[in-house]
Parts: C-alpha cells; sequence; structure tokens
C-alpha cells in the first residue's frame, strides 16, 4: 500500500502554539504522531511525506525515522534542513515527484499548486504545506497531518472523501 502525509513537524514545538495542536507538550506530540503512522503504515507499504518532516535543531532526525514504519519518501519542504535531508533513513529525497498510483497519475510536492502537469487529463497534486486551511480545489488534496485526522492517508480514502 502507498500512504501520503506532510507537516508532522516532529520536535518542533511552534506547531502546539501556531497549529493549535491538541497537545500538553512536544514529547506528547512526538509519541502520538508515530503510534499514529504505525497504526496505518506497516513496514511492507510505502510512505510520502511532502515536507517539513521535523526541527532537527531540537531532536535526531535518524532516530525518529527508526520507529516509523514503511518505506519513506521526503519531498523537501521549507522547514526541512540539511540534517533532515541527508538522514539515510529515507528511501529517495526530492522536492518534486510525478507518480503513478491506482491509475491515477499524481504530482507530489510540499506547496499546493494552481496548476500542475496533465491537469486537463485529470492528474492530482497532493501537497502539504497549508496546514488544512487552503480552500479545496478540484483534484488537489492537503495530505497534512492537520487535514487527515493526524495521520497518514492513502489515495482510496482521500478519493472517497470527495
Amino acid at each position: 500500500m502507498i500512504y501520503f502525509t506532510s507537516d508532522t513537524h516532529f520536535a518542533d514545538p511552534r506547531v502546539l502554539r501556531i497549529d493549535r495542536r491538541p497537545f500538553a507538550t512536544v514529547a506528547e506530540h512526538d509519541a502520538a504522531l508515530i503510534r499514529n503512522w504505525n497504526s496505518v503504515v506497516q513496514e511492507e507499504d510505502e510512505i510520502w511525506h511532502l515536507g517539513d518532516f521535523m526541527s532537527s535543531s531540537r531532536g535526531d532526525c535518524d532516530q525518529v525515522l527508526s520507529m516509523l514504519a514503511g518505506c519513506k519518501h521526503l519531498i523537501i519542504g521549507n522547514n526541512d534542513t540539511p540534517q533532515v535531508i541527508s538522514s539515510p533513513g529515507w528511501a529517495s529525497v526530492q522536492h518534486y515527484a510525478e507518480i503513478l498510483v491506482e491509475q491515477h497519475f499524481l504530482v507530489l510536492c510540499h506547496y499546493p499548486f494552481r496548476t500542475w502537469n496533465k491537469m486537463g487529463k485529470r492528474s492530482i497534486n497532493l501537497h502539504g504545506h497549508s496546514h488544512g486551511r487552503l480552500k479545496a480545489t478540484p483534484r488537489q488534496y492537503d495530505v497534512g497531518v492537520d487535514a487527515q485526522g493526524l495521520r497518514p492517508v492513502s489515495l482510496g480514502a482521500l478519493l472517497k472523501r470527495r
């Protein structure tokens, strides 16, 4: 199975305040997101993290990645530091990707687009960055944890919701 997520911001106390995530401490936040991730993603699954994985100045990226199930790909976000990007825990790292999932052409980027490749041919844009605050447009989905119940999501689940 293939899953998507974004904007986990592990080890970053700003998300408790700015995004009003329902946790008293960063440790509680991180433990809940790790638990949620692993309740959805199995070791044999693939997961695309669409940016803003963690604050490397306050946590150990390799350690967090080792606690998360699945084959992990990173689409670089604006808060991803060189330490996060260079971690050996990623199967791949890039700013942008186009992949085929369940016969759907997906355009993956941390940022939402107004237009994207093959848009006129029913391609789908998956993104993060907006923390669930951006008005949805057709065939565009925010896969960030704030928009997805603090857990990764499959393409099938996204398509069913609309």
